[in-house]
């Protein structure tokens, strides 16, 4: 993709927070912009700060952190960074949060519990954010969690595009590893031409909630492909479990693809041990592809690129991506 051309009467400025400056300087390459520099450090407390070495005045700013771990800390330099923006009289803030934080705590299961989720857009409003820019959360009402305009982009067609060449031709089925990514399944069984659906049953203890009994497959399975497709992958309890029950009710083979490798332990050696040949993800979050050699990992910087130029230049994002956003 060559740089998308951002000369106009205003000016965009791209910042990038610490937790993965990888990704916004890929972002960067595409769009043609540097991220600008900072000072930016801790105090022998722990307190964060953060300076900007050029003016932000009347800027179009685009803040990219990915909310890796220790996920508090990088909340907290976003929040600061925000501030510092505004304070500097930056025109807009737009935040990029490739990884929405505390996206699966978004509703209450018991009594005096958080909503943690709804929590976070507070905090990013109260800082002074404008807009936030994310990809693929974890449930689509955290979009209505933020009092601003919320740009959801999906990686399905950037995961599709690689399947439909390294699949192309065989019998597929797509699999939601459980009942909550039912939605999910379809829209991707509408992506690859019809194919069969099919979920796992499964149950969950909520006072354990890395801990996952799968039950049964629902669905024909035989003989098939099948893409087992979720947001994210954590400690890959959920996907390992779909993978094993999928092989014994006679899988041909089992694919994984997620959009946020969050890959707390022990989900490299799960996943290494699970009968699933390759396991899909974007580079929404930072992890060495090394540590898991079944890992495919694809470039979602392109994708968020565009988004960001749209925004910019006033364009419509629903339009860009097939009126999904």
């Amino acid at each position: 993709m060559g740089s998308l051309s951002t000369q106009n009467s205003k000016n965009l400025m791209l910042f990038s927070g610490r937790a993965y400056p990888e990704l916004a300087d890929e972002i960067g390459k595409h769009l043609g912009v540097a991220p600008t520099a900072a000072d930016a450090f801790e105090f022998a407390n722990g307190e964060l700060f953060v300076r900007y070495k050029e003016s932000v005045r009347g800027c179009d700013a685009f803040v990219v952190q990915s909310m890796t771990e220790p996920i508090n800390r990088w909340m907290m330099e976003t929040l600061i960074m925000i501030d510092a923006l505004k304070r500097g009289s930056a025109k807009r803030v737009t935040v990029v949060l490739p990884f929405y934080p505390y996206s699966r705590q978004d509703k209450k299961h018991q009594g005096r519990e958080p909503i943690s989720a709804r929590l976070m857009a507070d905090l990013l409003r109260t800082a002074g954010a404008n807009r936030v820019l994310t990809v693929d959360l974890h449930t689509a009402q955290i979009q209505g969690f933020f009092d601003g305009p919320v740009d959801h982009l999906f990686a399905m067609e950037t995961l599709a595009s690689y399947i439909d060449q390294r699949y192309g031709g065989r019998p597929l089925a797509i699999v939601a590893p459980d009942s909550g990514r039912v939605r999910v399944a379809e829209r991707w069984t509408d992506r690859m031409g019809g194919c069969p659906l099919a979920f796992i049953h499964k149950s969950r203890d909520p006072q354990r909630p890395n801990e996952v009994v799968a039950n049964r497959v629902v669905g024909d399975v035989a003989g098939r492909v099948c893409l087992v497709v979720d947001d994210m992958i954590d400690t890959g309890g959920t996907v390992c479990s779909a993978a094993q029950m999928l092989m014994e009710a006679d899988a041909a083979d089992v694919v994984v693809a997620a959009t946020h490798p969050i890959f707390s332990d022990p989900a490299t050696q799960r996943l290494e041990e699970a009968p699933c040949s390759e396991v899909i993800v974007t580079n929404t979050l930072p992890f060495d592809p090394d540590t898991l050699e079944k890992l495919t990992v694809l470039s979602i910087a392109p994708l968020i690129a565009k988004a960001i130029y749209e925004v910019f230049n006033d364009g419509s994002v629903t339009t860009l991506f097939g009126g999904l956003s």
